[in-house]
């Protein structure tokens, strides 16, 4: 296929580019995903999300993203996941969907991750047999096979789901969309292939924001021991890249079709190291840490869940970090094994996690001046 080359060497364009769609394409993974399909040439994008209307940015109206929206090589379309009308509509004359629309993994409610989650996944499945969708690929999560009792140390895909105990409603949603996903694959001709992504940081999440709220004390959960595996955005949107380039493939399709795997940066660390690593970057010099037992910060949060179930009709709001589920994610080990997606997809991390959390500061460059002058006073 003939290809050109734009003026600032930015965009390949081959002669015709195939359209693809992603689903909750402006959330926050979704973002790079978008702008790497579309910065590769190989693809014009279909973006599809709940909002009316498509918001840009700072920098994307002129960057990237506004450019591909003004000459055609995206599109916006507004599409809710469970209404299979409109996914029809989005999907037609596509040939792969990415489809990384989720509930939003704070609120545990399980009546709105069932009906996003596994609803909306199974509408998505049904739009693109009906508009005969060559490939899927779904955006899962690491946290499928965690229980939220027993630590996860370097485990692999042949980790079985938890019989009955998730941590949340997300986890719990999560594996049962997988489970149809996957299930779908040969199915009219649909190849799907499921995505497991470490806990994932980059500029445009929200981890920074809220440290930056925190200043300069980091309370320690528990012991302070346990490992997570940390992954930047980019290299799950290269291990979501992978998987379809794998299942354009007659021999890819036959390996890895309808199976899962999990995407880190091949780097696990103390999850506290993490944090004290990322308020450093964010100007923070001298930072005071508090360890709370498990003893002690359990019962409170059950306490503080109980107490959102009884007030929030008066306007209490959900929290987010002080809960059972976030507790559990916090103090045990969560790391996982990338040799599969190394063997299979032929996945290799592109960007490290100290070259990762450089770029996710420099994101937010107000933040870190604001601290840094704060130090020389």
């Amino acid at each position: 296929m003939g290809s050109q080359r734009d003026g600032d060497g930015s965009v390949d364009r081959p002669a015709k580019a195939r359209w693809c769609a992603v689903t909750g394409g402006r959330g926050f993974m979704a973002r790079h995903l978008v702008a790497a399909l579309v910065r590769s040439g190989e693809w014009n994008v279909r973006v599809t999300d709940l909002a009316p209307t498509i918001v840009l940015g700072p920098g994307e109206s002129e960057g990237l993203l506004g450019d591909a929206l003004r000459d055609g090589r995206a599109v916006y379309a507004s599409v809710d996941v469970c209404n299979l009308d409109q996914l029809i509509e989005a999907f037609e004359g596509v040939d792969v969907v990415f489809h990384t629309a989720a509930a939003d993994p704070g609120k545990n409610n399980l009546q709105l991750h069932y009906k996003v989650n596994v609803e909306g996944t199974k509408s998505v499945i049904d739009a693109c047999k009906i508009c005969k969708v060559k490939r899927l690929i779904h955006t899962s999560s690491s946290a499928v096979v965690f229980d939220g009792v027993h630590g996860l140390f370097n485990v692999d895909e042949s980790l079985p789901y938890p019989d009955k105990q998730f941590p949340d409603a997300y986890a719990r949603t999560k594996a049962e969309a997988e489970k149809f996903v996957m299930k779908a694959n040969g199915i009219d001709d649909l190849l799907t292939c499921c995505i497991r992504p470490g806990a994932i940081f980059g500029p445009g999440d929200m981890i920074l924001p809220t440290l930056d709220q925190y200043g300069q004390t980091l309370f320690i959960i528990g012991d302070g021991k346990n490992y997570d595996d940390f992954v930047y955005v980019e290299n799950v949107v290269h291990g979501h890249i992978c998987a379809d380039r794998t299942l354009s493939t007659m021999k890819g399709a036959q390996r890895s079709g309808g199976k899962a795997y999990f995407i880190t940066n091949m780097e696990p660390m103390n999850m506290w190291d993490f944090l004290y690593m990322v308020q450093e970057e964010l100007g923070y010099k001298r930072l005071f840490k508090i360890r709370i037992p498990l003893l002690i910060i359990k019962p409170i949060s059950y306490l503080v869940e109980w107490g959102y179930k009884v007030f929030y009709h008066y306007g209490m709001c959900q929290p987010h970090i002080l809960t059972p589920a976030r507790i559990k994610y916090t103090t045990l080990n969560r790391t996982f094994s990338c040799n599969k997606a190394i063997e299979e997809l032929g996945y290799k991390p592109t960007v490290t996690i100290m070259d990762g959390l450089k770029a996710t500061v420099e994101s937010y460059i107000q933040l870190k001046n604001k601290n840094i002058s704060r130090e020389r006073k």
